[in-house]
């Protein structure tokens, strides 16, 4: 039986192509997917890569955290460490700028803890990390937040809770 359906009829005409079948090309992302982006951010205790077959890397990431428990009380300064996975598009220069504001809020007029900016070069269509440790003064238990962005970028934020301390 012969396949009547509108997209190949256009192509039998010259109009155009099949609809295409399998996973799309990494070219068909170009001009959606932004320059470089932030995969994931993360509080962690523990970070290492590793070689796996293939080649291919493996990330392992233990005490992933979004609070902790104070070693003492307040107040007190915390030194977390927070990992960003970020991925560079193919055909990108790759080339970046990883900057990391410690807000008490959300917002940009939130109280200022700590700034940390990292260039980086990631290879174009690959993945990098930022490793950033945080040296934030707490007066009072509560929360900051980490607003994470790539070359000014849209805002990444991660929460960081501090407890009063375990007993």
């Amino acid at each position: 039986p012969r396949n009547l359906s509108p997209d190949h009829i256009r192509a039998e005409r010259g109009r155009g192509a099949p609809p295409r079948r399998g996973p799309p090309s990494p070219s068909s992302f170009a001009g959606i997917l932004p320059p470089m982006q932030i995969v994931s951010a993360l509080f962690v205790e523990n970070f290492e890569m590793r070689q796996a077959p293939g080649p291919s890397t493996r990330i392992d990431m233990t005490g992933v955290m979004f609070s902790q428990a104070a070693p003492s009380p307040a107040p007190v300064t915390v030194t977390p460490h927070l990992v960003a996975l970020i991925h560079c598009s193919e055909g990108e220069v790759g080339n970046g700028v990883f900057e990391v504001i410690f807000r008490r809020g959300l917002d940009e007029e939130s109280e200022q803890v700590a700034r940390n900016v990292s260039p980086f070069t990631v290879e174009p269509g690959k993945f990098t990390y930022r490793l950033v440790r945080g040296e934030l003064d707490f007066p009072d238990y509560g929360q900051v937040f980490a607003h994470c962005r790539v070359d000014h970028g849209p805002w990444h934020p991660v929460p960081f809770t501090l407890l009063p301390p375990a007993e």
